[in-house]
């Protein structure tokens, strides 16, 4: 498994590491709180820490669903996270034409789930020199994201990450399938999992609390802690049940420092027998 470097610091299987943010950027009282209080739990932990949030959510079921405040404006509240709070930021892009002033910002550029094959986008962030995070399409095997990191790898970047956020199964539900990290592991690369977003149930409004099924959370996150993960992928807000996207999904932070604790104790036994 390859180390990657964030902002001059490494990344790997050596400690458990954190992408943890609201979903989507709300106003800037919302977002300067959430950092700040994510950077101190984080702190606490001795977790490496990648901030997380989305300039622009373009995968929306209504037009009339909140989509973030786009792309300029965005991008300056996450520079002033970043430049504040002395840390490393990562957004999604969606298009060719958001990649290269995200890259002028963002420390990690995200190519989402639905985009993961996407031979132009894939490409294009590779080209930036960044690391990329590449989200497992919910619609392909997981051996198959062998795929969309030998285009990021063609253009000489290696600094890349795997996100598994879970597999069609049935109707409006993702399931994680334990094989799915062994696979991922198998490809070279930092491994994270996106508890947050594998909980969602797809085609209820996600402000709606059946939207997501958060007593699940803790299971499946521990689950693939101990199945080899290297990084836990997870969305949190300041008040979670107000958030103007995947409010039933999304973790309140006064929870996330209890919810990561045994993450971590359950990461130091898992590398211990890693082989």
């Amino acid at each position: 498994m390859k180390n990657i470097e964030v902002a001059g610091k490494t990344f790997g299987e050596k400690e458990l590491f954190l992408i943890c943010g609201p979903c989507v950027i709300e106003e800037e009282k919302i977002m300067m709180d959430a950092a700040e209080r994510i950077k101190k739990i984080a702190e606490r932990l001795h977790l490496p820490l990648i901030f997380k949030s989305s300039f622009m959510k373009d995968n929306r079921s209504s037009v009339e669903y909140y989509q973030g405040p786009g792309l300029e404006k965005g991008l300056r509240l996450l520079e002033k996270i970043k430049t504040t709070f002395d840390m490393p930021v990562l957004s999604d892009v969606h298009y060719l034409s958001q990649v290269k002033p995200a890259a002028e910002v963002l420390d990690v550029i995200q190519i989402p789930a639905y985009l993961c094959m996407q031979t132009s986008l894939v490409t294009e962030a590779a080209k930036t020199g960044k690391p990329v995070n590449i989200k497992h399409g919910q619609f392909i095997a997981p051996e198959n994201m062998i795929k969309p990191v030998q285009k990021v790898e063609h253009y000489g970047n290696k600094n890349i990450i795997l996100t598994e956020r879970g597999y069609t199964f049935g109707y409006n539900d993702l399931i994680v399938d334990p094989r799915s990290f062994y696979e991922l592991n198998r490809i070279g690369y930092p491994v994270v999992f996106d508890i947050t977003h594998c909980i969602r149930r797809y085609g209820i409004p996600s402000a709606d609390p059946a939207g997501g099924t958060r007593q699940y959370l803790g299971p499946i996150a521990r689950a693939g802690v101990a199945a080899g993960i290297d990084g836990i992928f997870v969305e949190a807000h300041p008040k979670a049940c107000d958030a103007l996207c995947d409010a039933a999904s999304q973790l309140d932070i006064d929870q996330l420092e209890e919810f990561l604790k045994p993450l971590i104790e359950i990461h130091y036994t898992e590398k211990k027998y890693r082989k």
